[in-house]
């Protein structure tokens, strides 16, 4: 929660005369339902006060606003705002003197950050080692099981239970393929995300050296070890008849759920409002896992955060941070993760989502949080942090792409993706 450093600040700043108010641009990935919240919310600020006007400009994909907001930093035109996915972070960490840390940007405008009312995984996450907040945590989500009901019932499956393991998996998408309830059984959005770094995570293998990254830059991919490869040839295998189909890099592969071509689908928990508005009769599961002692593990948040740049006037700044203590409040988080699926930032919006008893009436609704909360995380399921994740994985989704068209095997693919890998992480360092 963001506190007032000084009632004196508010009364002194409402004093002055009111002029054109500060044009604050907030660019962003959000399409289809999640555009209509941004679009919501920035509409809600505006009318809330006549400093700022926040204006939301939708960018593309996650990794084409990060390109977007870089070049427009070079070239001296930056937004206010930028949303960031969590695969640039790193990115943004090692802009040094790029970025203003979003404990600064509250200082400016008269607010100071309480760490104690966010959740844990999520604040961390976006902070450094001494705990600064580098940027603020919009919207978090974590990786998630959505299954079609009326498919499982035709293919002879229990509708109110999801597959809770992998093994579990493949033999109802092999079912639901077989029985002709759907041409397709399985697909899965982020395979870099969800396949590989959450795959590590919940597990608890490691996906590279010095704590994935989060203990230095100087990391080694180990995501071509036994699990990585049993895992990503079984996808392989299912993908040869259809059982399993690519749907593309991001979250493209939701498409294909939603239209009831395929039954079963790993996503972020924020692609919930696209589900939903499809209105198909849906389940909701754990993220599935390997058997194996300890496991599950805890997953590692996805989504995104958003990031000021350096170079702003002050001006922009105390708008930024008000903009930012306006997302913080209890109803916005709440209704936020209500809406979107995305989790909620603070914890007086989990307890009141729950004290609401909205997970009672939404079954599932409450997974990906406890997902991310149930254990307290290893050097394995920290999260992955290295200087050029994006490029780290392009390269991934170059392999799997050749893995699930036929062209190579898992084993080749996976040990090709870590000789790439690691030769650009080295590069990126130097």
């Amino acid at each position: 929660m963001f506190l007032r450093a000084s009632a004196a600040f508010a009364l002194f700043s409402s004093a002055i005369p009111a002029f054109a108010a500060t044009e604050l641009q907030w660019w962003h990935a959000m399409s289809g339902a999640n555009n209509e919240v941004v679009e919501q919310l920035a509409k809600e600020f505006n009318e809330s006060q006549s400093d700022y006007k926040v204006v939301p400009v939708f960018k593309g994909t996650y990794p084409e606003t990060l390109n977007a907001g870089i070049a427009a930093f070079r070239s001296k035109q930056a937004p206010a705002i930028l949303q960031v996915f969590d695969a640039g972070s790193g990115v943004m960490m090692g802009a040094k003197g790029a970025i203003m840390p979003v404990a600064d940007v509250l200082k400016k405008g008269g607010y100071t950050f309480d760490k104690a009312q966010y959740l844990p995984g999520i604040v961390s996450y976006y902070s450094t080692a001494d705990g600064t907040m580098l940027s603020f945590p919009y919207n978090s989500s974590s990786p998630i099981l959505y299954y079609n009901k009326d498919i499982f019932s035709k293919a002879g499956l229990d509708p109110n239970a999801a597959p809770k393991t992998w093994p579990e998996i493949f033999e109802a998408a092999k079912k639901i393929k077989a029985s002709g309830a759907a041409s397709c059984g399985l697909t899965s959005t982020w395979l870099t995300w969800i396949q590989t770094e959450n795959l590590a995570a919940w597990n608890n293998v490691s996906y590279g050296t010095n704590a994935n990254g989060l203990g230095g830059t100087d990391v080694q991919l180990k995501v071509n070890s036994p699990l990585f490869v049993q895992h990503f040839q079984s996808l392989a295998d299912l993908a040869k008849d259809g059982t399993f189909r690519y749907g593309g890099r991001t979250s493209e592969a939701k498409q294909l759920f939603t239209s009831g071509e395929c039954a079963i689908l790993t996503e972020s928990s924020g692609g919930l409002g696209d589900i939903i508005k499809s209105g198909i009769k849906y389940g909701i599961g754990q993220l599935p896992y390997y058997p194996g002692e300890g496991r599950p593990q805890n997953t590692i948040p996805g989504g995104a955060s958003l990031w000021v740049f350096a170079g702003k006037k002050d001006e922009e700044y105390k708008g930024i941070a008000q903009f930012f203590s306006f997302l913080s409040q209890t109803k916005i988080q709440a209704r936020l993760h209500q809406v979107s699926g995305y989790l909620p930032v603070t914890v007086a919006a989990y307890n009141e989502t729950k004290a609401s008893g909205f997970y009672d009436k939404n079954p599932g609704r409450e997974t990906p949080i406890l997902q991310m909360m149930g254990k307290a995380p290893t050097d394995n399921s920290k999260g992955v942090r290295l200087v050029n994740l994006p490029q780290v994985r392009d390269i991934m989704n170059e392999e799997y792409e050749a893995l699930l068209s036929g062209k190579e095997d898992a084993k080749k693919a996976l040990d090709r993706i870590v000789e790439r890998g690691d030769a650009a992480i080295k590069a990126a360092q130097r």
